[in-house]
């Protein structure tokens, strides 16, 4: 027989059974791995996450940073003029070839390339009425109609000249050549008789029509219309002139007349500004506005035919804008005033494409500036000395003059010429407003618009979404949330919570539809229902709730669980029902049958189908299962040893959790509503569908608004890559990505803070 072996070590300790230590071993060796593991892991997974938002960060500022570069310019090339005069200069969109003006009244034409004078034609003479030309004319005076290829002249003998200029490419094994061409010139006569000029100009249309200004000596202010019509069966073409003069007063030193040749501008020796209204061809009463005392030297029309550069002797420069007065009178009003410069103004030239103009003084500074941000892009010496004529190409990207015996070329790099702190951020006196304004208006009908690029409205509608949406969400949340952990029985919570917490499962598109489409016709129909709502539902709960607690106990406890939320239930739908029966009666007796036209009339606030008061129900629905589910979790996180106390010392039920539970609660709490808030600060597809979209500051929760994170989702698709508001509205991220990392420090500050206020409790 043998002895059974101890099951117990001599030691005393229970004995191991063969392999235990290897399989201990092993499972330590395997755990330890794993924990490793799962801390590479957890670390790698939160570097990559930190490492994701710096990023998106960077990607998002790199998108942003060209926002901010000034503009460069630099010379390209400089040909030698020589003994050849030029007073006028006009240059092909290439930037490949240019042609002057002199005095002899020949066209050259410079290839840059080459930096040599490859054409040369002579205007010649104007035809007699016999259509023989009349003998050589001596050009006195020149100009250069801005935004056109013209050249225009004018001779003390009583003719006006304008010169087409055209620039046709073609292309050879992917060679592009440009044939520079000389229109047909068309002269027209303003004298019979030789006059002395004071100053003139003139522009060209498509179709041969021409306009023509002229002051002479004596004072009197010629203006001519020149109209061609064309005979569709023969082909035939008539000319017809119309003329109208004007006797002066003022001693004119420029005349401008805008591309649409419907204004006509002039300046005086005295500093004033003279307008005049172009109908039909027709000379309307001038409107004299006064500037500075200093003589106008410069006079340019800016595209959008709204606005005139003015440049004066004593250096100021500022731009003139039409504007209605308070008598709806169209005037003249200075919205724009520049730094000024040393010398006088003596040559400014508009872009063809933008708001943006470059300006040559006396002292041969050249200055590079933008009307509607009112920025200095670039300043500093002019390139030649004493330049005599400017030429800004019609791609915006370079410029020409002629000084000194050479003409230069310049590139210009000058890429988002219209944006500036102020107008992204502050008021802005736009053309034809009667006053600065915060405006959001990023495209137009025309090229010749305008763009206002205003963040404030956008930063506006955000915050005005968010405020309405969290007023309703922050109330049911919490007090649902604290109702829920503290009151509601545990059998029931199981239910409530995970339902509540699927609400925030819900597609926004669906909410915005839904909101748009069915709440927003339906709230304008019963506005006063939601009133009476708002009025009589809380009345309607607390009598229900006093109703029930005024029934007997025994009565009460024969009832399952949750009974009284189906009494509540029932109370909720009947009084909707009800308020919903009322709202006509209601609008017909207190509103006079339109809540709407009352609204108006009563306190002048329009009423917007899609508003405020929509967005602030749909997305407050949105928000309100995140506010829950963390105010939840932050009552019943709350120690239970507190609570007992509390009702151990004689407090009943809410003064305990009003007084216990809900300051104990309060970091959580702040937590919720902060990631609330986030919540509703980034929500699109909700305020896209449900608000008009229209970026305005007002806060009347009767009309809409437009949000940042809205704003990029609209106008994303139809920017252009890398153009201005490609990059603005990556600015806009930029500050919602601000806004959103500011709310969450300060939101976590405030926690720790309170957390360290009530852990002692």
């Amino acid at each position: 027989m043998s002895v059974a072996e101890p099951l117990t070590k001599p030691g005393g300790g229970p004995r191991g059974l063969p392999g235990d230590s290897v399989d201990a071993s092993a499972t330590g060796r395997r755990r330890r791995l794993a924990d490793r593991v799962a801390r590479w892991v957890v670390t790698i997974g939160g570097l990559g996450i930190i490492a994701s938002i710096l990023g998106i960060l960077l990607f998002i500022l790199a998108e942003v940073w060209p926002l901010t570069r000034p503009a460069e310019i630099e010379v390209t090339a400089a040909v030698p003029m020589g003994q050849f005069p030029a007073e006028v200069v006009v240059g092909n969109e290439h930037r490949s070839h240019v042609a002057t003006l002199g005095s002899d009244g020949v066209v050259r034409i410079v290839d840059i390339g080459k930096g040599e004078v490859v054409e040369e034609r002579a205007l010649g003479a104007p035809p007699d009425d016999s259509g023989e030309q009349v003998g050589p004319v001596a050009l006195t005076h020149f100009d250069q109609p801005s935004s056109t290829t013209v050249l225009a002249a004018a001779s003390d003998s009583g003719w006006v000249v304008l010169a087409p200029l055209r620039f046709p490419v073609r292309f050879e094994d992917d060679t592009r050549i440009v044939e520079p061409r000389l229109g047909e010139p068309v002269w027209i006569p303003i004298s019979p008789q030789p006059r002395p000029i004071r100053t003139f100009t003139g522009r060209l249309t498509e179709d041969g029509g021409a306009s023509v200004a002229v002051q002479f000596e004596d004072g009197e202010l010629l203006f001519v219309s020149r109209e061609v019509e064309t005979n569709m069966f023969s082909g035939e073409t008539t000319e017809k002139l119309a003329r109208e003069t004007l006797a002066v007063s003022q001693e004119l030193t420029l005349l401008e007349i805008d591309t649409s040749q419907r204004n006509l501008y002039a300046g005086t020796v005295s500093g004033e500004i003279l307008w005049w209204a172009l109908r039909g061809g027709e000379l309307s009463e001038p409107i004299v506005v006064a500037g500075s005392p200093a003589e106008v030297t410069a006079l340019e029309g800016l595209l959008g035919n709204k606005s005139v550069i003015v440049g004066q002797a004593d250096g100021s420069l500022g731009v003139w804008s039409q504007i209605r007065d308070e008598d709806g009178e169209w005037t003249l009003v200075r919205i724009r005033e520049f730094a000024p410069h040393d010398g006088a103004i003596s040559l400014v030239r508009s872009s063809p494409r933008d708001k943006s103009f470059v300006v040559l003084d006396s002292g041969s500074e050249m200055a590079l500036y933008n009307s509607t941000s009112e920025r200095t892009m670039w300043r500093g010496p002019a390139p030649l000395p004493m330049p005599r004529a400017l030429y800004y190409s019609q791609k915006a990207d370079g410029v020409f003059m002629v000084g000194g015996g050479e003409l230069a070329a310049l590139h210009l790099d000058n890429p988002h010429p219209e944006i500036s702190w102020k107008t992204l951020f502050g008021k802005v006196w736009y053309e034809g407003a009667s006053e600065p304004a915060y405006v959001w208006q990023s495209t137009g009908a025309t090229d010749e618009f305008e763009s206002k690029m205003s963040l404030v409205p956008l930063l506006i509608g955000t915050l005005k979404g968010t405020v309405y949406s969290l007023m309703l969400a922050i109330p049911l949340g919490v007090f649902g949330a604290m109702y829920a952990s503290q009151f509601m029985h545990p059998r029931l919570l199981r239910y409530i919570k995970p339902v509540v917490e699927v609400m925030a499962a819900l597609p926004s598109v669906v909410l915005g539809f839904l909101a748009g489409l069915w709440l927003a016709p339906r709230l304008e129909a019963y506005f006063p229902a939601l009133i009476l709502i708002l009025l009589a539902l809380p009345v309607l709960m607390i009598v229900a709730g006093m109703s029930w607690t005024s029934l007997p106990r025994t009565w009460r406890e024969r009832l399952p669980v949750g009974a009284e939320l189906l009494l509540f239930c029932i109370v909720l739908a009947l009084g909707c029902w009800l308020c919903i029966l009322l709202s006509r009666p209601v609008e017909i007796a207190v509103f006079g049958g339109s809540f709407q036209t009352w609204l108006m009339e009563t306190f002048t606030l329009p009423y917007d189908q899609r508003n405020a008061v929509v967005i602030g129900l749909a997305m407050g629905f949105a928000v309100i299962p995140i506010i829950f589910a963390i105010s939840e979790d932050a009552f019943s996180n709350v120690p239970k040893n507190l609570i007992a106390g509390s009702l151990a010392l004689g407090a009943n039920r809410w003064e305990t959790v009003t007084r216990v539970v809900l300051p104990s609660a309060s970091p959580g709490i702040f937590s919720a509503i902060m990631v609330g808030f986030g919540r509703a600060v980034g929500e699109t597809m909700i305020v896209l569908m449900a608000t008009g979209n229209t970026p305005i500051m007002d806060w009347n929760p009767f009309n809409g608004f437009r949000t940042l994170s809205a704003n990029i989702a609209v106008e994303i698709p139809e920017a252009p890559q890398f153009g201005t508001l490609y990059r603005v509205l990556f600015l806009a991220a930029l500050l919602l990505f601000v806004l959103t990392f500011l709310v969450n420090t300060v939101a976590e500050l405030v926690r720790i803070r309170l957390r360290k206020k009530y852990q002692e409790m």
